[in-house]
């Protein structure tokens, strides 16, 4: 990961381009759309792990929300979302390096946590994979306010499979749409958005 936010650092310094966009921007919009649904308040804590560009928090911050935490264990990532926020002059953006699977002690109490693809690449790492996602499940549970949000958006596993990942201390509120298609006459989603509830 450090190699590809290298690059993309390097990217961004010679032409301003900020990089991937993690399942495109309506994977962003679907978030933002539901907590202004939700009548969350713009200021409740709110967690990206594994934040990477950082380019979901300058979106959440244009809707008005202003208590920000972007985390990622590269160094590279979080040297990049930190020039993107400087580019985009949002320099309330709280950004860290920090590694989820083992949280320091002033992360928590976030009222919201959101996931775009990190809990997919810890679900990949071949070295003890279904302890990883246990850590995470562990992690997110010391992070995340009792009753607070979690939405995650995946692209490796079904909405079935998360809830089995997740069933430990939380509960499913809602799928959030995401794009269909259709193979072999069966229709399915390419992309996984689910929001929980962290149990009281």
């Amino acid at each position: 990961w450090d190699a590809a936010y290298e690059r993309e650092l390097q990217t961004f310094e010679d032409i301003g381009d900020a990089g991937e966009i993690w399942f495109g921007e309506e994977s962003m919009v679907r978030i933002i759309r539901w907590l202004e649904k939700q009548k969350v308040p713009l200021d409740s804590p709110v967690l990206d792990i594994g934040t990477g560009n950082g380019v979901l928090l300058i979106e959440l911050a244009k809707s008005g929300y202003t208590n920000l935490t972007g985390i990622d264990y590269s160094a590279s990532a979080i040297q990049l979302s930190e020039k993107v926020r400087e580019k985009e002059g949002m320099s309330d953006i709280n950004l860290k390096v920090e590694d989820f699977l083992a949280p320091s002690a002033e992360l928590s109490g976030f009222e919201i946590c959101i996931d775009k693809g990190t809990f997919d690449a810890i679900s990949l790492n071949p070295d003890n994979a279904v302890g990883k996602r246990k850590q995470y499940v562990r992690s997110l549970c010391s992070v995340l306010k009792p009753e607070g949000f979690f939405l995650i958006t995946s692209c490796n596993w079904t909405k079935e499979e998360l809830l089995n990942e997740f069933r430990e201390g939380f509960e499913i509120l809602e799928e959030l749409p995401t794009p269909k298609f259709c193979f072999g006459g069966r229709i399915g989603n390419s992309v996984t958005a689910l929001v929980f509830q962290r149990k009281k």
